[in-house]
């Protein structure tokens, strides 16, 4: 049998949780997920009376001495959070269910949740959650999350890097400045120097820490120990934004962050469109010939035909049109040169 354990964020020790841990052979504390706090462990040492075994990471990924001790026993995986949260977990779930071992849960609250929940934001109207690592080349796609989520009307759950081995967190401050190098580099006015973030600092403990405020106001602050976690909130319901006023430290009034986010296809074309119009224009002299005339003919209606369709939400159609428009212009001035090459020869 396997029990999988979750401390919640708190890492208080439930009556179930411990009937749990007292009566299990094997007792596996993983802390790479997140760290948990040593008057926690120290508890579960106590109950397990010595049955406590800290699982690297290797061990949890692996999993067959886990898996073989709970063939032959009672087994459990206890972890902060919910366990259920971590690929990890689940995966491990999935064969030890495959291979005739049974399964069981014990669920607590996961950062994630708890995070949303202490700012006073809708977890329904959270989207993809996304880790910021302490690697610039890795930020694009945290990055393209919270783009996407934005356009959406989403709100984005940013975790941070924790390194179990270095005993390294990565700070909101470098996170933040991660984020606007990266803007730098797209150019997709997703972070800007008054989007409007929720720094959420040690949720579940006595010293929890709600701080709300523009990103280049936020980016010199400092927030305590961690652990961190980063909101970068969408569209907000005015409850959404009443809470944060009321239970975080504002330094600015909340902001609609969707307000200016743009499909890359919407942008895509306000960039090419004004292009291609200049390009059908500069072509004008070549409608004399029947032929430079059809194609002109052509890419105009594939420019209309790209309007029409974004105007309507066909951003895909839109593109391909306004691919189809400029094709033809290169297309045609290719052949213009050739000729002008030809006629001076």
């Amino acid at each position: 049998m396997l029990w999988f354990v979750g401390l919640g964020v708190s890492g208080r020790i439930s009556t179930d949780v411990a009937d749990v841990l007292g009566s299990s052979d094997h007792v596996y504390l993983e802390q790479f997920t997140s760290p948990v706090g040593e008057h926690t462990v120290s508890a579960i040492q106590e109950i397990t009376k010595g049955r406590l075994s800290v699982a690297k990471r290797w061990q949890v990924e692996d999993g067959s001495e886990i898996l073989k001790n709970a063939k032959d026993g009672r087994v459990a995986l206890v972890s902060y959070g919910d366990p259920m949260i971590a690929t990890t977990h689940a995966e491990l779930m999935t064969r030890a269910v495959s291979e005739g071992i049974r399964t069981h849960m014990i669920h607590g609250a996961s950062a994630v949740t708890a995070t949303v929940g202490e700012c006073g934001m809708h977890y329904y109207k959270v989207g993809r959650v996304a880790t910021i690592m302490n690697d610039a080349k890795s930020v694009g796609t945290p990055y393209y999350v919270i783009h996407r989520n934005l356009v959406e009307g989403n709100h984005t759950v940013l975790l941070l890097e924790y390194n179990h081995e270095e005993g390294f967190f990565l700070g909101p401050g470098d996170a933040l400045a991660l984020l606007v190098g990266e803007e730098a580099e797209q150019r997709r006015n997703v972070i800007r120097p008054d989007t409007f973030a929720v720094v959420a600092s040690r949720v579940g403990t006595p010293e929890a820490a709600i701080t709300g405020g523009q990103i280049s106001h936020l980016a010199e602050r400092d927030f305590g120990g961690p652990p961190h976690s980063i909101i970068i909130p969408g569209r907000m319901h005015f409850t959404e934004s009443d809470a944060l006023r009321a239970v975080a430290d504002c330094i600015d009034e909340p902001l609609d962050n969707s307000r200016s986010a743009e499909k890359v296809s919407v942008q895509m074309i306000k960039k090419y469109a004004p292009m291609i119009r200049k390009a059908i224009s500069d072509a004008e002299p070549y409608r004399a010939s029947a032929g430079a005339a059809l194609v002109l003919e052509n890419a105009e209606c594939y420019m209309q035909d790209a309007m029409r369709f974004l105007e309507q939400g066909k951003d895909d159609l839109a593109v391909l049109s306004i691919g189809y428009a400029d094709g033809l212009l290169d297309a045609l001035r290719m052949v213009r040169d050739a000729e002008s090459e030809g006629g001076a020869a």
